[in-house]
């Protein structure tokens, strides 16, 4: 596997991002994550994007992070919030979530954040099991779903 930094809008990003928004809308029931997000979010040093491709080169795996500060969502100064995790049908259970989180963790500690934070969902399990096994404590709720009930927020001190 070969994970690449790339832009949040290079085709490849794209793709995936549409099969991830398509999988939440079918798990949520609804149009998937209206969490505002732009290409700029994960351009360095504020951010990373990274792919996985496999041997054939082929997009297998996504994953981005994206400084956020304090502000009327309820992050904090210093937080890296970890966005579109996402590994395609085909290719899970391989480990390579796993991987690209530890690359965004290590990219972002590099980049003086010091704390990892995200959002999932209770329809998500086997994405709330891989951030408690990585290290990950329930935290106080952020970002746009943040009045949700069905929200879950983790965070990892980097």
């Amino acid at each position: 596997m070969n994970i690449r930094r790339v832009s949040f809008d290079h085709p490849d990003a794209v793709k995936l991002n549409d099969q991830v928004q398509a999988e939440y809308a079918v798990r949520y029931g609804d149009d998937g994550d209206a969490t505002h997000m732009d290409a700029a979010h994960f351009e360095p040093p504020n951010g990373a994007y990274l792919i996985a491709y496999d041997e054939l080169d082929v997009p297998v795996a996504t994953g981005g992070w994206r400084a956020q500060d304090a502000n009327e969502e309820g992050n904090r100064d210093g937080d890296a919030e970890v966005k579109r995790m996402y590994v395609i049908e085909q290719a899970r259970g391989r480990g390579l979530a796993r991987r690209i989180l530890a690359a965004l963790e290590e990219d972002a500690r590099a980049a003086g954040r010091v704390r990892m934070v995200l959002e999932t969902g209770d329809k998500q399990p086997e994405a709330i099991a891989l951030y408690v096994s990585s290290g990950y404590e329930p935290c106080e709720k952020f970002g746009y779903y943040r009045h949700y009930e069905s929200s879950r927020c983790y965070a990892k001190a980097l």
